[in-house]
């Protein structure tokens, strides 16, 4: 029997104590975990949900790697991630376009883009890993800023797609990023250089045999609004799912959402990985 595990992270505050004294407060990061834990549910997953103080980096990167210890191939991992996006300066050189790593920002501290790229070398070829990351800056946050229309522009256009009274986004403002970083530099530098070694202590590439499929919240030099409910972004995404009777496949998904969403705010649909033509022409969250 194909399996499928899913794991759901939504955070509507950070610990201040790692950021700086900041706490990020958002309104609706729980519900998109749950509701998309409803959707796993529905689909026959095996969920696990991590909310606001259970979703450490621990907990996080010790669920990811459980579940590439249990998958094999031909099985599906379906991760949601909804909270705060953030950016650690590049130290080890993969980001030349804007020199920044963008993070998740999780409940003690900051998961790079390193990382999860890291975390995804351990999944056996032939697995599928489906994300849904509804954060700021998510363009490429599964392994990949710049300036963004202001939140006056913002809001403008988020009035013409039924969006009303205050709008918060969900990000990790460039003041608090600075402060972050400087407090715990020696940490997240040392995240960059933590290199995968083989046996005789080399240093070794990171090759990806599962196919990662990536549909995030907006594009990396955007930002994705929290809403009353949910996410803009998984809101429209549960809107088009429609309880299941969606029938096509990821790109069609993909373009639903887009064509449903402000100027602002663009979902991106991006794969590393593995080739698997197989689970692009899937109905999303098919185990």
């Amino acid at each position: 029997m194909v399996r499928g595990v899913a794991l759901h992270i939504g955070l509507n505050a950070v610990d201040p104590s790692h950021y700086a004294g900041w706490s990020g407060p958002l309104a609706a990061c729980e519900a998109d975990a749950e509701d998309l834990q409803d959707v796993a549910k529905s689909r026959g997953f095996m969920p696990t949900l991590l909310k606001t103080a259970t979703a450490t980096r621990e907990a996080v990167t010790r669920s990811v790697r459980a579940a590439a210890e249990q998958l094999r191939q031909g099985e599906i991992l379906l991760l949601t991630y909804s909270g705060h996006g953030g950016q650690v300066p590049d130290r080890d050189g993969d980001e030349p376009d804007d020199l920044k790593d963008e993070t998740w920002c999780l409940y003690d501290g900051q998961l790079l883009d390193d990382e999860l790229n890291r975390l995804w070398a351990a999944f056996a070829a032939g697995v599928r890993i489906l994300v849904l990351s509804d954060s700021c800056h998510s363009g490429t946050a599964v392994r990949a800023s710049l300036g963004h229309l202001s939140s006056e522009a913002s809001r403008t256009a988020l009035l013409a797609f039924g969006v009303e009274g205050p709008v918060r986004f969900r990000v990790m403002p460039d003041e608090v990023a600075l402060r972050t970083y400087r407090m715990n530099a020696a940490f997240y530098d040392g995240l960059q250089t933590d290199r995968i070694r083989g046996s005789g202590g080399n240093e070794v590439e990171v090759r990806i045999g599962a196919t990662v499929r990536l549909i995030s919240g907006c594009q990396d030099n955007q930002l994705s609004a929290d809403c009353t409910f949910n996410g803009l972004f998984t809101g429209m995404l549960l809107r088009i799912w429609n309880n299941g009777r969606f029938e096509g496949d990821y790109a069609s998904f993909h373009k639903a959402i887009v064509q449903r969403m402000p100027p602002t705010q663009t979902p991106n649909h991006y794969v590393i990985g593995a080739h698997n033509p197989g689970f692009a022409a899937q109905v999303p969250f098919t185990i």
